[in-house]
């Protein structure tokens, strides 16, 4: 479903990785690995559609994704450093927020549930600015709960989640993966140890 087709990234006169390619199908789950400054989230960010790339094609469903941006996005879900929540509105609020933007319809015991997953039970309705940053990343990752997209992009989901918080996600990952979903992520944490599911692609 997604091609990285002979994709270089240079950025101040060095190069982050030359005429790199891969595919990542349907079931695929993905670790882009590597040292620190390697371009790990310039990568993720190059194939979202939010960085720039030297040369080199992205391609989703055969179709290179800057001819048909709309239909690219309508798979995708990326979640970067910066969590994309509106700190004014409280967490039960950006996730009514990201549904009526998706188009998605969920009741609000789902929206509840989700926000649970993540460890903020009885911080629904806490302005998201009151929050510490890892509650603030957590509000972020209760989208996954909701989500219709094939494709995750997750740069770093894990920073600031604890041993319980991971072995949630873990499960999380592993179901969209089983059920035709695609996972590419980075992390400095030991995931899906020995789970023959999980494919590295090493950067530098």
């Amino acid at each position: 479903m997604l091609t990285v087709q002979q994709v270089t990234a240079i950025r101040d006169d060095r190069v982050l990785f030359a005429q790199l390619s891969f595919e990542a199908k349907s079931g695929d789950l993905i670790q882009i690995e590597g040292r620190n400054g390697t371009g790990k989230t310039t990568l993720l960010r190059i194939i979202a559609g939010l960085g720039d790339k030297e040369e080199g094609d992205i391609l989703w469903q055969g179709t290179d994704v800057e001819r048909d941006r709309d239909t690219f996005h309508q798979n995708l879900l990326f979640l970067g450093h910066q969590t994309g929540v509106k700190k004014d509105l409280s967490g039960l609020e950006n996730l009514q927020f990201y549904q009526s933007v998706f188009g998605l319809s969920h009741n609000r015991q789902t929206l509840f549930d989700a926000l649970a997953q993540v460890g903020l039970a009885g911080r629904e309705d806490i302005p998201v600015s009151q929050l510490s940053a890892g509650q603030q990343r957590r509000v972020a990752l209760a989208r996954l709960w909701l989500t219709n997209q094939k494709l995750w992009i997750l740069d770093e989901p894990l920073t600031a989640i604890d041993k319980q918080g991971v072995k949630v996600l873990e499960s999380l990952f592993l179901s969209h993966a089983n059920q035709g979903g695609i996972v590419l992520l980075t992390t400095h944490q030991d995931m899906f140890i020995d789970n023959p599911k999980l494919r590295k692609i090493t950067l530098g």
